[in-house]
């Protein structure tokens, strides 16, 4: 055995991949992130000048297909496992297809917001309104870094990278998918109890 090849068998002194470990020290500052913007919302509501309204229905809409795309994102982990890579390239389609809907659901919502004259910024503005499209805006954006991770995940299942002897990059895209739902959930959760 050449050195190139003992230096790329030898486990990591942390016992984990140094790219798991780095999603994990990734997922932990936009949880950081996130608690900072919430005690934020909770300060600057306690300050007045406060604007009530109610959450658009729609929200529950968008959560059911985040919690979908979970499903479907595990689905493709098991795939994989299974060495199924026609269920696993379905399973990353569908979580890519339910991940779009989601944000073309949110985009929606903000419409509707706009409707109901709850503006991010300009004279009418109110802080619980731009609070409210930091918070769902924030997370868009990590859905979409989600979604690429996705798309590089599915494009590895077409060139056979993804099996049972390779699981790292789903096991990946999973964990971050799965915390992403986690996220939402929280800050729906957040929204509901603090609107």
């Amino acid at each position: 055995m050449d050195s190139y090849e003992a230096l790329n068998t030898k486990q990591p002194a942390t016992g984990i991949h140094p790219a798991r470990f780095l999603l994990m020290l990734m997922m932990v500052s936009i949880f950081m992130i996130f608690a900072a913007y919430t005690s934020a919302y909770i300060v600057r509501r306690n300050e007045g000048n406060w604007l009530e309204f109610n959450l658009p229905a729609g929200f529950i809409y968008t959560t059911v297909l985040l919690l979908l795309s979970s499903a479907t994102v595990q689905w493709a982990w098991l795939a994989a496992r299974k060495d199924e890579i026609k269920q696993v390239r379905l399973a990353l389609l569908l979580t890519l297809g339910l991940g779009l809907a989601f944000l073309v659901g949110q985009y929606l919502l903000w419409g509707q917001l706009v409707d109901q004259r709850i503006f991010f910024a300009g004279t009418d503005a109110n802080p619980s309104g731009s609070f409210l499209y930091v918070l769902t805006g924030v997370h868009g954006f990590h859905l979409i870094t989600g979604l690429i991770f996705l798309l590089i995940v599915l494009r590895k299942s077409f060139n056979y990278q993804v099996h049972s002897r390779q699981m790292l990059s789903i096991g990946n895209v999973t964990i971050y998918w799965h915390f992403l739902g986690a996220l939402w959930l929280y800050l729906y959760l957040f929204l509901l109890l603090n609107h």
